[in-house]
């Protein structure tokens, strides 16, 4: 077997189990693959904390759940020293928080203030947590879900735009078809007959993912596709602007961060496909996943109600795609 079958498999057996939304496990491995962070956002019930727990039970991986609330610490997140006593001798040892699991489900991140926001950014940006002046190295598989709510907003904090420009993708999830939610409903019925379920039989080994990453590093990117992934990231930066509409809805552009973020999705996105090398279709396919979070709408745009959807897409018509 081939990292890329095992991806595959792996993508397949999540599919079975979440039914109405291959178009968000498609995002979520992307994310794996391009080794990023998701922010997941949709309405209660639509199989978000779902989705990452069944791609943990297939996953020869450690799943921690933090659930998000106004009273939560950093060191509900990280860890703490703690003092030990071993042998009549007392001393302070490091007690790792959930922080430290390969796949982190991040429960209505938006419920907890800016001073726990900012205990994940080291965790997210540098794969590190320091703590008491020692610094602990997160494992080679280390990725963050977190899920939001977008309409309910008492007891919320908006994230800052730095913790915002941690997370490779913005997912957002639409209710399933008439047809898939019938089968939902046959499925979670046949789960509670027979609570032996087939997720999680088997699980694939971490280092079919850390292999997988390494080929898609190594994927063949040609100039044109560099070019065009800077011209889109351009195309928002005020003094860059030629589009009159763009230009009268944003406030800032994107960050450096953003177009690097963008090639490695495409390029997770062209390998995922069976590809050799990345064309531009594979750019625009991960294009509203990767940058809406991005974009910096202003007062003029929010309250015309434009979305960063209908910028990003004005954006991929205005850009011309190479040949």
């Amino acid at each position: 077997m081939t990292p890329w079958h095992a991806m595959q498999s792996l993508r397949e057996r999540v599919d079975r189990q979440i039914l109405g939304q291959s178009e968000l496990i498609g995002q979520i491995m992307v994310a794996l693959l391009a080794d990023g962070h998701v922010l997941l956002e949709s309405l209660p019930g639509l199989a978000k904390t779902r989705t990452v727990k069944t791609l943990a039970k297939n996953l020869d991986a450690q799943m921690k759940r933090i659930q998000f609330t106004p009273d939560l610490l950093p060191s509900d997140l990280t860890g703490a020293e703690v003092l030990h006593q071993e042998g009549g001798s007392q001393m302070f040892r490091f007690d790792p928080g959930p922080l430290f699991g390969n796949l982190v489900l991040a429960d209505e991140i938006n419920r907890a203030p800016a001073k726990v926001q900012a205990a994940l950014l080291e965790a997210m940006e540098e794969r590190q947590i320091t703590v008491s002046g020692t610094t602990h190295t997160m494992a080679p598989l280390f990725m963050v879900l977190a899920t939001q709510n977008p309409i309910e907003q008492e007891g919320t904090y908006q994230l800052p735009e730095a913790q915002l420009d941690r997370f490779l993708m913005k997912v957002t999830l639409n209710y399933p078809s008439h047809a898939d939610e019938c089968e939902v409903l046959r499925l979670v019925r046949a789960e509670t007959v027979n609570m032996s379920s087939e997720v999680g039989t088997e699980r694939l080994s971490a280092d079919w993912v850390l292999a997988a990453r390494r080929e898609v590093d190594q994927l063949f990117v040609a100039p044109t596709i560099d070019a065009y992934i800077v011209d889109l990231i351009h195309g928002t930066r005020p003094g860059q602007l030629t589009d009159r509409k763009i230009q009268s809805w944003l406030d800032a552009g994107i960050s450096t961060r953003g177009a690097i973020s963008l090639d490695r999705a495409a390029r997770a996105h062209a390998w995922l496909a069976g590809q050799e090398y990345v064309t531009p279709d594979n750019v625009r396919a991960v294009c509203h996943p990767v940058l809406r979070h991005r974009v910096r709408l202003n007062y003029e745009a929010i309250a015309d109600q434009v979305s960063p959807d209908q910028v990003i897409d004005r954006l991929l018509e205005q850009v011309s795609v190479p040949a």
